[in-house]
């Protein structure tokens, strides 16, 4: 982990910009913007369609993730409201966990106890994320950025959606862990498949240049 600073946002109006770049204007203008303070997630404008925005960190992604500390990691998400009922309450607890410093081991064991004591809704169907900004920065590795949607499904199997065949837009992974190797680690945590699909926009409705990240 690197020190909290590294992970906050200095400008407060440049974190409500960033997330609300996530999805065309038309869903993040009246959307919840959430924006991340020293005890995790707070709201800094209150919406009114059932979308949330807000600029996800590093360690919101599985926990075998390479990255999964890298402070530059600035992701703007904007949540329909099925995802936003369900799964941002991960999202809120892993920032409260992560701010208080807890590990990795912590925090997924705190997710075990959460849901073994239905402390965390179970996942809506129809979840999805909105990730289109042209100024996030996703990763260190290849291009920083790229729009996509995302899909937060039970399906077991990526195959079932085309996921990795040949010239498919469609890629998945598990949610909790990577590896094949970490899935016994998952026993305990609902398992959750999500659906990355590239779209040729960004939010603002310009092309993407596959060159210019």
């Amino acid at each position: 982990m690197a020190p909290i600073d590294q992970y906050l946002m200095a400008d407060r109006n440049a974190e409500i910009a960033l997330a609300r770049s996530a999805a065309p204007d038309a869903i993040s203008r009246d959307a919840t913007v959430l924006i991340l303070g020293r005890h995790g997630y707070e709201t800094a404008i209150q919406g009114k369609n059932g979308f949330v925005c807000f600029v996800g960190r590093s360690w919101g992604a599985a926990f075998d993730w390479d990255e999964f500390w890298n402070p530059k990691v600035k992701a703007a998400d904007c949540l329909n409201p099925q995802a936003a009922h369900s799964i941002l309450p991960i999202i809120s607890l892993r920032a409260k966990m992560v701010m208080a410093g807890r590990s990795k081991e912590e925090m997924v064991s705190a997710f075990k106890a959460a849901y073994q004591n239905k402390q965390l809704p179970e996942l809506e169907s129809g979840a999805m994320d909105y990730m289109m900004s042209k100024s996030s920065y996703l990763t260190d590795q290849g291009g920083h950025d790229m729009p996509h949607v995302m899909f937060y499904t039970h399906v077991k199997d990526g195959s079932d959606w085309g996921s990795g065949a040949a010239l498919s837009p469609i890629m998945s992974a598990p949610y909790w862990f990577f590896s094949p190797n970490e899935q016994p680690q998952t026993k305990g945590l609902p398992p959750i498949l999500v659906f990355l699909v590239a779209v040729p926009t960004w939010s603002d409705g310009t092309p993407v240049d596959m060159h210019s990240n």
